[in-house]
């Protein structure tokens, strides 16, 4: 008995705290300011002539909630938080519904965020999920229900939020999908909008018009157990034929939505930008996005891959300052919101040979300089081996040049480069160039067999493209808040980190890929897209079982290409071409009626015309003959030494 009367205490003084606890923190959150909450969601992106591209609540229309349809705040209450005008910002029993439910499976099937919670949520930035940023919801929840009605609340909540299509603010919304005012919604019509906030790049009806009704049949469900229409009322909306007059933007909302992703991404990063619209009072973020360049690759994406089944992502970027100015992270944001340019890491294949080749060169290689390709194993001194093939198994079975190495993508030769220079000296150019991926110092490292993101790799492929200088890939490019004071500003100083001679040396090294000039024992590996391609270009191309990339690259900009399963299943030979043509024609598009622009030729560096093959001065008796460059004084002659002869 003694302990129950024990028990009985401990839980009365644990109510009174609680209780006073509680009439505490709504005494000091009734007393502190009031925050300012139509600044939900205020921010607006703009492109690089600063025209805006997207905003978020900056531009909506506000509509007062006694001129909303009924049908639409039912629906919002119904599905979204049936509670709201009987809990104090926080339901307590949703809460722990929602706790068991997920503790007993495991894994997180329901929440329970109320209207005002979610209001919170969006004055910020972003969404990580941390303690600190638990707690700053929690506080902003309680003002916003100390300071402001529940209509209020209501109101401002159906102004700000994301209906898709950058459409925020149910005004926006009703005009864009169905072209009139919010006042004036069917039943239909409120429930199809109601299902889109949850997840507007899947229940947006342009997007999936299947799903947007499965999302709407779930809300219509809601208003019947909650009592706000009956059984019939729900089949007869959910039967009624709907007119979207929306349309996607005029690039796919999948391209520019993987654009916005990556910005908010670097605004992670930049550590002086609040995390709070309620410090900023919005933010004008200006950046590199060419909205031209983003249409022309979305293009060339959807004309060239052809394998349905394939994800694909690509950069383009200004090498002369690093700024992005086109970015598709997937096929279709829609069925997959993963970003893979900013966030997937795959091998890169030969695309790692430019890096090497300067390497050589920096090391006293030249155009000329001689391996022989043939079929080799390489032996180790802890007795282990290593056999790399060429592609199909075709080799010169003699020394061939540096210049032919590059056409062709000869693994033997790039191997036996790595060999003679050093694994560790090729990662450390490789991080001198801006790589920071994890590079395992091995002989297959010539080959590209590490891991890297495609932003880092064309990052460092910019300088090549830019004659030697370090530059960091960024979009965005100045940040103001909502009364124009700048926050912060991209940082576009370049390093000199490379020998302008000798990238230029590599520059005209990489358009042998495409060259008839190498058409020999085997076809430079870009030939079949030459036809296509009405200017000089620096490309290269890259496969593993898994992977396929071309980068390739202009004074005026560069673009790299990805195409591949994301569960690493082994792609086919046919599907190799498919970044060569969608590189071709994205690039040929973009230049088009541009003058063409190309490295002008450094003081220090020679051209001889020499046996492209071999590397040796031509002569009136060779059939083909190319001119290469050289630094003076390393011009070849006839006596060209075979570098893996003298070394074996």
């Amino acid at each position: 008995m003694k302990i129950i009367k024990k028990i009985f205490k401990f839980f009365i003084i644990i109510v009174v705290l609680l209780v006073v606890t509680s009439y505490g923190i709504y005494e000091y959150s009734k007393h502190s300011p009031k925050v300012e909450i139509r600044n939900a969601n205020n921010i607006a992106l703009y492109d690089k002539d600063g025209t805006v591209f997207f905003t978020g609540n900056g531009n909506s229309e506000w509509i007062s909630l006694d001129k909303i349809s009924k049908h639409l705040i039912d629906a919002t209450i119904s599905t979204e938080d049936k509670n709201f005008y009987n809990h104090f910002g926080f339901d307590l029993g949703r809460i722990l519904k929602a706790g068991w439910v997920n503790l007993t499976n495991g894994k997180t099937l329901q929440g329970a965020s109320t209207i005002t919670q979610q209001y919170a949520k969006n004055l910020f930035l972003d969404f990580e999920k941390t303690w600190e940023r638990k707690l700053n919801e929690f506080w902003l929840t309680l003002n916003i229900e100390t300071h402001y009605s529940k209509d209020e609340i209501l109101e401002g909540y159906l102004n700000t939020i994301n209906y898709g299509h950058g459409m925020y603010g149910i005004e926006n919304a009703s005009k864009f999908y169905f072209g009139k005012s919010a006042s004036d919604l069917t039943l239909a019509e409120a429930t199809l909008l109601v299902g889109i906030p949850k997840s507007p790049s899947n229940y947006s009806p342009i997007i999936n018009y299947d799903l947007a009704k499965k999302r709407q049949h779930y809300v219509l469900l809601n208003m019947v157990n909650n009592n706000y229409i009956s059984k019939d009322e729900m089949d007869n909306a959910y039967n009624e034929e709907l007119t979207i007059i929306g349309k996607k933007n005029n690039v796919n909302l999948s391209t520019i939505m993987y654009y916005q992703d990556a910005i908010y991404k670097e605004l992670e990063s930049i550590e002086n930008i609040p995390k709070s619209f309620l410090e900023t009072g919005g933010l004008k973020i200006y950046t590199a996005f060419d909205m031209d360049a983003q249409t022309m690759l979305e293009n060339s994406i959807n004309k060239d891959l052809k394998n349905n089944n394939l994800q694909v992502n690509a950069v383009m970027m200004n090498p002369d300052n690093g700024q992005v100015i086109a970015l598709v992270g997937g096929r279709d944001y829609g069925s997959s919101q993963y970003n893979r340019a900013i966030s997937s890491y795959r091998q890169i294949g030969s695309v790692m040979k430019p890096i090497l080749y300067y390497l050589a060169l920096e090391n006293g290689f030249n155009s000329s300089t001689c391996f022989t390709s043939e079929e080799t194993t390489f032996t180790f001194s802890n007795n282990q081996s290593y056999s790399p093939k060429n592609a199909n198994e075709v080799y010169g079975n003699r020394p061939i040049s540096l210049a032919a190495a590059i056409a062709y993508s000869d693994n033997i030769y790039a191997v036996k480069t790595l060999l003679f220079l050093g694994e560790e000296n090729l990662v450390a150019m490789a991080k001198r160039l801006g790589i920071n991926s994890k590079m395992q110092e091995v002989p297959s490292l010539a080959l590209g067999t590490s891991e890297m993101n495609i932003l880092e790799l064309t990052g460092a492929y910019s300088s090549f493209a830019n004659m030697g200088y370090k530059v960091k890939p960024h979009l965005i490019t100045k940040i103001e808040d909502s009364e124009g004071k700048v926050l912060y500003e991209a940082d576009e100083e370049k390093e000199l980190i490379l020998n302008p001679s000798l990238v230029f040396i590599l520059n005209n090294l990489l358009t042998n890929t495409y060259d008839k000039a190498f058409i020999d024992y085997n076809y430079p590996t870009i030939y079949g897209i030459s036809t296509k391609l009405s200017r000089k270009y620096s490309i290269k191309s890259g496969t593993t079982a898994t992977d396929s990339w071309t980068v390739g690259y202009t004074p005026d900009v560069i673009t790299s290409i990805w195409v591949g399963y994301d569960d690493s299943t082994n792609i086919s030979t046919k599907d190799y071409m498919y970044t060569k043509n969608i590189f071709a024609d994205v690039m040929e598009s973009y230049l088009k009626d541009t003058e063409e622009h190309w490295y002008s030729m450094p003081s220090n560096v020679v051209g001889v015309l020499v046996d492209p093959i071999s590397g040796l001065p031509a002569s009136e008796n060779n059939e083909k003959k190319k001119i290469l460059y050289y630094l003076k004084g390393t011009e070849p002659s006839n006596n060209q030494i075979v570098f893996d002869e003298i070394t074996e």
